[in-house]
């Protein structure tokens, strides 16, 4: 799991760390590095019809950038609903970056505040 995101990543143009995940710690999984900005994401895989709600808000500590890397057929509408009540519930979160497939979408806070989120993110969602 840890590989196939990485390797969207490096497909995206990113240098991907992996990072160490002592027993019993909550740490990030990756750093990112484009153009000299360094990231970390926490990587949540989404493999279930209802699990995307659950694995944000596992996130939620560990670092303030999720990475979902969808591998089922997701409800956008859905999936646009949990990605805000997760900003909601968490008032650190950055951005929930979403690997699809060959697809990268990357959801900021102050995307979800815009009257238009659901509309949008539908229409990159299904592109």
């Amino acid at each position: 799991m840890l590989l196939d995101a990485a390797r969207k990543a490096v497909a995206h143009g990113n240098k991907v760390y992996i990072l160490p995940n002592p027993k019993g710690i909550r740490t990030a999984d990756f750093i990112f590095e484009n153009r000299g900005v360094y990231k970390m994401y926490d990587l949540k895989t989404i493999s279930g019809k209802t699990s995307l709600s659950n694995r944000l808000m596992e996130s939620i500590g560990q670092t303030n950038r999720t990475l979902l890397n969808v591998r089922t057929q997701y409800d956008p509408r859905l999936m646009a609903k949990q990605i805000m009540k997760y900003f909601y519930d968490n008032p650190n979160a950055l951005e929930v970056l979403i690997f699809k497939g060959r697809k990268m979408i990357s959801v900021f806070r102050r995307w979800t505040n815009s009257p238009d989120f659901y509309v949008t993110f539908r229409r990159q969602y299904e592109k």
